[in-house]
């Protein structure tokens, strides 16, 4: 990822409406959710939500597509992940000891961690 890349997600998230969208469909995975559910998950009305979702879909963090009469918003992996390795990518110097702190595979190894404390 670019950093102007990097900037214009960054700044599409910088808003609380659109990170709680963000976030609600990054839960709702690669499928995604129609425009409607979405506005009303998060009580905010359609218009208002309609400019937030334009922004990130600007952004590249979500993609539209159309089914029938409704407009269905899905995170986009790709972009999540190239902005996570752009933001860690020379953490702690790069050392293997500076593992991600996130994703099943570190949650177990914190689990196993506390257990055998």
């Amino acid at each position: 990822m670019e950093p102007k890349q990097a900037v214009a997600a960054l700044g599409a998230l910088a808003h609380e409406h659109r990170l709680a969208a963000y976030r609600l469909l990054v839960e709702a995975g690669p499928e995604g959710l129609p425009a409607g559910v979405i506005a009303e998950r998060l009580g905010t009305p359609s218009s208002t939500l309609t400019f937030h979702l334009q922004q990130l879909l600007q952004a590249g963090l979500v993609t539209q597509r159309r089914a029938g009469r409704q407009l269905l918003y899905a995170m986009a992996p790709a972009s999540m992940n190239a902005l996570v390795a752009y933001l860690t990518e020379n953490c702690c110097g790069g050392e293997a000891a500076c593992a991600p702190a996130c994703g099943p595979a570190a949650q177990a190894t914190r689990l196993r961690k506390t257990s055998a404390a």
